[in-house]
């Protein structure tokens, strides 16, 4: 990317197409670090540095089931601590960021990238979630030992025992 280019895309477009960069070269991943976000962050600003806003956004600027400050991107989810994956309609979202941008416009992006808006349009974003990239979906089964040789109402009763 141009220093020129780099000036005129928006912070938050720049992540979404870095995010979508790691999701498109690596079909078989859920999410990423934020780590590995700012890392090919790096590599797609060939000319010149990275801009100080980038790291604002991946954590928080452009995270929809984060508080807005200020901005109500949605264009990144959090899936755990210090992890993101692009958002998809239908996810989960703060209140606050209703209405906010989940995708770049083509006009806002360099032509170079117009083919990722059309893979996520076509393939990402339409896909279904698996159980694993959804947090509460994948707590599924997660508590089945607790009472695994106990029914269910036994052990209800046990933990109430003691109470008054």
């Amino acid at each position: 990317m141009t220093v020129a280019m780099k000036r005129a895309l928006k912070v938050a477009d720049e992540v979404w197409i870095v995010a979508a960069l790691l999701h498109k070269e690596n079909p078989s991943r859920v999410d990423f670090t934020v780590g590995e976000i700012m890392e090919r962050a790096r590599q797609e600003t060939a000319a010149g540095d990275l801009r100080a806003g980038v790291y604002v956004h991946v954590v928080q600027h452009c995270v929809a089931n984060r508080p807005p400050n200020p901005g109500r991107y949605r264009m990144l989810v959090e899936t755990g601590k210090n992890k993101r994956r692009l958002f998809r309609p239908g996810d989960p979202y703060h209140s606050d960021r209703e209405g906010g941008k989940s995708q770049p416009s083509k006009d806002d992006i360099p032509s170079r990238y117009h083919g990722l808006i059309d893979w996520y349009n076509s393939e990402y974003a339409s896909r279904p979630l698996r159980a694993e990239e959804d947090p509460l979906l994948a707590l599924r089964g997660s508590g089945k030992k607790i009472w695994a040789n106990e029914h269910a109402d036994e052990y209800v009763r046990r933990l109430r025992g003691g109470w008054e």
